[in-house]
């Protein structure tokens, strides 16, 4: 009774200050102005996620694979949205039907030992060694706390620690790759919960063992020398068979793949989401491959694929600025881009700009000042072309194999057709690549351009965005040694901001307070912002970031109103760049751009706004390119993490405007331009 007084009082002395701060941010979100549309996009998309498949839009009724149609129709004909799966601590066994939006199924690789995961694990177990040591404390507290941070995996093993050789042969045989469908992520609250659990329950362990001990010594003696045995035998069965399994990965895509050997951890990565974009087209039934790009300048990237070899029409997905691949797939599979293109016949490909944590690069010891000493240019002249010349080389081969007798390449013409769909910074740095391109006269190799609310003019913005140009132009000179990047350096951090992403989701009055501040700070835009936090390529693992050169070069083009490279700082550095003492301005080039070009605003979008777009429009316009414009009650994020059918309806409407049996179009001549080598 007493352990059950002191865990009720505490829990509700946990849940009266949560209770409390959710209230106050419940009143603070009634004083603040602009809340209602910022609260109507968090409550509608991601805070809980319906498990209701969304209809299919009418342009995908022919075009749907027959596995999405099963899904959808599965989903319709069950609905179980009334589930609440926030808590992930009951009925842990269950398989629950996966959500279009959910985001955090991922494959867990976990040979069950009690081994703790992490420096919390670690640390308790440091703590608790000398007691368990002298007083024979039982393995159950040590398995509880595991399986809490493990994702929700419940502990059945006997107490005794004889046992425990047997429990790790029996959990060796069971598990291999489990697949939950529900979100099993908790958060910092949770932990807490489960934190105070285990300590509480712990403390009284040791009082009641430490009394049996006082009052029966020798029984004190047969369990410490049963334990002894016992630990020789787990330390030769770790010996035998480690927390780390080796595993042979190769490079998909090259035509010598590099054999290397990984360490992968098998450890449980204290319930957080740490899905990869693979992850989530193989679980959505998807084909999908992998493919490393290495740049001229030797940063490794990533492009990944939904393959159809045989399709002579492809699309060429990129992001934006702290955003990856999952932004295209993130919506499941009647929502996203990469699978309504894939279902109309594409062979889709997502590119991943360079600027993630893990800095990869062929130099494995890279600085961080190194890696992260890149502006747009690098993106538009270096990133882009590495990854649209893959495409064209794996294309090429394939169609080769497929149609033998098929001429892939003569003069302008080629046997497929690439189209790109780019979200804000990529669509600066597509225009960027398509005009240099022209004026090296190099092939772009791109038949059409879809730009959803595209970076390079930005004096249209908020008193926020004013107030950071005016102090990264004057503190660029003074923070750009010791601030090379904006990022989260440590796993630790990374790991407590996804699982405050988790809490923002249970407690919807702080969710809702700090979305409404990220909106104040990004002009008022009123996209999820908490939805997106919870993604997961914002984990404990990896995560995007930016070079303080690409926000300096933003700066620099908000300032001076024109969209332009990036700008080096004096005459000598841009004459060794651009052959001339003012960096290219690119708006004063789209005359070079012979592919058509769809634009598309959002009315709703405070970063990017519609007039910026429009300025890209009237430019275009007046430089005979054959250019569209479009505009949609849409926020910046919107485009890519939110269900839009209009949007996506629009997209392939788009898509489907070139012929993938046509020609490519001419190309002029231009003069040449200088590059700079970095």
């Amino acid at each position: 009774m007493q352990i059950w007084s002191v865990k009720t009082v505490t829990y509700e002395s946990l849940n009266n200050i949560v209770g409390l701060i959710n209230g106050l941010s419940a009143l603070l979100l009634t004083i603040l102005p602009g809340k209602a549309n910022i609260l109507e996009g968090i409550h509608g998309w991601e805070l809980r996620p319906t498990f209701r498949g969304p209809r299919l839009p009418r342009w995908m009724e022919n075009g749907v694979s027959s596995f999405n149609q099963f899904i959808h129709e599965l989903s319709v004909d069950s609905d179980t949205s009334s589930l609440d799966y926030s808590s992930g601590g009951d009925d842990l066994d269950e398989i629950y039907p996966a959500s279009p939006s959910s985001q955090s199924s991922r494959a867990s690789f976990a040979k069950r030992n009690i081994r703790c995961t992490g420096w919390i694990g670690c640390l308790f177990l440091w703590v608790l060694y000398p007691i368990k040591f002298l007083l024979g404390l039982p393995i159950r507290v040590c398995q509880l706390f595991y399986s809490g941070l493990s994702k929700g995996n419940s502990v059945s093993e006997n107490d005794r620690p004889s046992s425990l050789g047997h429990i790790k042969r029996l959990h060796t045989l069971k598990d291999h790759v489990v697949h939950r469908t529900t979100d099993r992520r908790r958060g910092v609250v949770e932990d807490l919960h489960l934190a105070i659990e285990i300590i509480i329950e712990t403390i009284f362990d040791v009082v009641h063992k430490a009394a049996h001990f006082v009052l029966s010594p020798l029984e004190a003696l047969r369990i410490l020398c049963r334990w002894l045995l016992s630990h020789n035998n787990r330390g030769t069965d770790m010996l035998d068979d480690g927390p780390y399994a080796s595993v042979t990965t190769a490079t998909l895509g090259e035509d010598d793949p590099v054999v290397t050997e990984t360490k992968t951890s098998l450890r449980h990565s204290m319930n957080t989401d740490g899905r990869t974009c693979q992850d989530v087209i193989t679980e959505l039934g998807y084909p999908y491959e992998a493919i490393n790009v290495i740049t001229s300048d030797g940063y490794v990237l990533l492009l990944e694929r939904i393959p159809r070899r045989d399709a002579r029409k492809a699309v060429y997905l990129q992001h934006g600025v702290l955003d990856s691949s999952m932004g295209w797939v993130s919506n499941g599979v009647v929502g996203s881009p990469a699978f309504a293109a894939y279902d109309q016949g594409y062979d889709v490909f997502l590119g991943n700009f360079r600027g993630l944590v893990s800095r990869e690069h062929v130099v494995k010891n890279i600085s961080s000042k190194q890696y992260w000493r890149y502006s747009i240019n690098e993106h538009g002249m270096e990133d882009i072309p590495a990854m649209i010349e893959k495409i064209h080389q794996v294309k090429t081969s394939e169609l080769k194999i497929s149609e033998p007798g098929l001429e892939v390449e003569v003069g302008d013409s080629q046997a497929y057709k690439l189209c790109a769909i780019c979200h804000s910074l990529a669509g600066a740095a597509m225009l960027m690549y398509v005009i240099t391109r022209r004026i090296e006269e190099k092939p772009h190799r791109l038949s059409r351009l879809i730009l959803l609310s595209p970076a390079g003019f930005h004096e249209d913005s908020g008193i926020a965005f004013t107030v950071v140009e005016y102090l990264l132009l004057f503190l660029a000179p003074i923070l750009s040694p010791f601030v090379p990047g904006f990022y989260i350096p440590t796993r630790f951090f990374r790991m407590l901001l996804n699982k405050l992403a988790r809490d923002f989701h249970n407690y919807p009055a702080v969710g809702g307070l700090v979305q409404t501040l990220m909106g104040y700070v990004v002009g008022g835009d009123s996209s999820n912002w908490v939805g997106v936090l919870g993604l997961p390529h914002y984990n404990m693992n990896d995560m995007p970031g930016v070079s303080f050169r690409v926000a300096e070069h933003l700066a620099q083009i908000k300032h001076t109103r024109k969209f332009r490279m990036y700008d080096y700082g004096s005459e000598a550095a841009n004459m060794e760049a651009y052959g001339s003492p003012e960096p290219l301005d690119l708006g004063e080039n789209y005359s070079l751009i012979d592919v058509p070009v769809d634009l598309v605003a959002g009315r709703r979008d405070r970063i990017i706004r519609p007039s910026m777009v429009r300025k890209h429009y009237k430019l275009m316009k007046e430089a005979g390119v054959d250019v569209s414009f479009r505009e949609f009650e849409y926020a910046h994020l919107d485009f890519t993490f939110s269900h839009s059918e209009e949007l996506l309806a629009y997209v392939m409407s788009r898509l489907l405007l070139v012929d993938p049996t046509g020609k490519q179009q001419g190309s002029q001549k231009p003069v040449k331009s200088r590059k700079k080598d970095n």
